[in-house]
């Protein structure tokens, strides 16, 4: 089962008796069962027919016999299953009968970080069960997330506004709500957020300074680069996130390189290089500027700064700056 199809029998107030809700986002699973609480059991209804476990310090017993409980002044008990990757093999398969045979009025959930399918309990539960795998949001999807999350909060952004703010955040969706949060506060009345107001609220300089130096390398403009690299490593930024962020900026730069010799839709080739199509223009732009031959050994340089670095060779300011030397060299620099 998808989230999507979830989400349509919770709109229908059509409940699973039994729901697995797995994976590494425990943002989306956390607002799954948000969901569930609010519409399997009304509020004054919750002290008797909801009840949250953590698999950490609970047996399966305890579980089964709260999930064959009969609701009270109710239709249906809520029974939430945390940590489940914590249990053994033994109280897994404890649960195995309560599987052929769940409580009708009972919505048994279950939570885990992550599953092993070969085991029998995951086997049976894939027969007889729904179960939702929540995967971490790819860095292209995050403005469709963050877009819809503001608009239930009653805003909107402008384009560049949104680029900078998923620049600014990143993918963490605890962050992305609190920070979606502030400025939905700092707005006030307004309701459609600028750059302006993304900046006064959502600020890392250090973020900035990352995207300006990738940018300026894929400019080829040494000159630019080497202070903003400075700067970050004065700032305390590692020296391994840095190297990091320059390789995904080359790798989705061939990329760009490689899609420009056939013909796809700005959309398609900003999913398939993985970023927001507000950055694509200028992607293409120094895509076309890069010589094609370079990508190759720039590469095999980029893999030997990262081996230079976690050895106990020379500075890691002095790779660096070799690095950046080397990938802004160009008449401009």
């Amino acid at each position: 089962m998808t989230a999507a199809e979830l989400q349509r029998l919770l709109r229908d107030r059509r409940f699973p008796p039994l729901l697995l809700l797995y994976g590494e986002e425990s943002y989306l699973i956390d607002g799954v069962l948000r969901q569930l609480r609010d519409r399997v059991v009304a509020p004054e209804a919750r002290d008797f027919n909801l009840e949250v476990f953590s698999a950490r310090d609970c047996r399966a017993a305890a579980v089964l016999d709260a999930a064959r409980t009969f609701p009270v002044f109710s239709s249906h008990r809520l029974v939430i299953v945390r940590d489940l990757q914590q249990w053994s093999a033994a109280e897994l398969d404890a649960c195995l009968a309560y599987l052929t045979d769940p409580a009708p009025e009972t919505v048994l959930v279950l939570c885990a970080e992550k599953i092993d399918g070969r085991r029998k309990f995951f086997q049976e539960f894939k027969k007889r069960g729904a179960q939702v795998e929540f995967k971490p949001l790819r860095e292209h999807q995050l403005p469709a997330f963050v877009t819809d999350l503001a608009r239930e909060a009653g805003f909107s952004f402008t384009e560049e506004a949104l680029a900078l703010f998923c620049r600014r955040v990143g993918c963490n969706l605890y962050e992305v709500d609190g920070e979606l949060a502030k400025l939905r506060n700092f707005l006030g009345e307004v309701t459609v957020a600028d750059v302006g107001e993304v900046r006064a609220v959502v600020s890392d300089g250090r973020i900035d300074n990352i995207f300006e130096l990738t940018e300026a390398l894929g400019r080829q403009d040494a000159a630019r680069a080497l202070p903003l690299l400075r700067r970050l490593l004065a700032d305390g930024v590692a020296p391994l996130v840095i190297l990091s962020m320059i390789t995904r900026h080359f790798r989705q730069l061939w990329m760009a390189r490689e899609l420009l010799t056939d013909r796809h839709s700005r959309q398609e080739m900003a999913a398939r290089i993985g970023i927001h199509p507000f950055f694509l223009d200028g992607l293409l732009q120094q895509a076309r500027e890069f010589p094609a031959d370079r990508f190759r050994p720039l590469f095999e340089l980029l893999l030997a700064t990262d081996l230079g670095l976690k050895s106990s060779g020379p500075e890691p300011a002095a790779l660096l700056e070799g690095l950046v030397l080397h990938l802004g060299g160009s008449r401009r620099a």
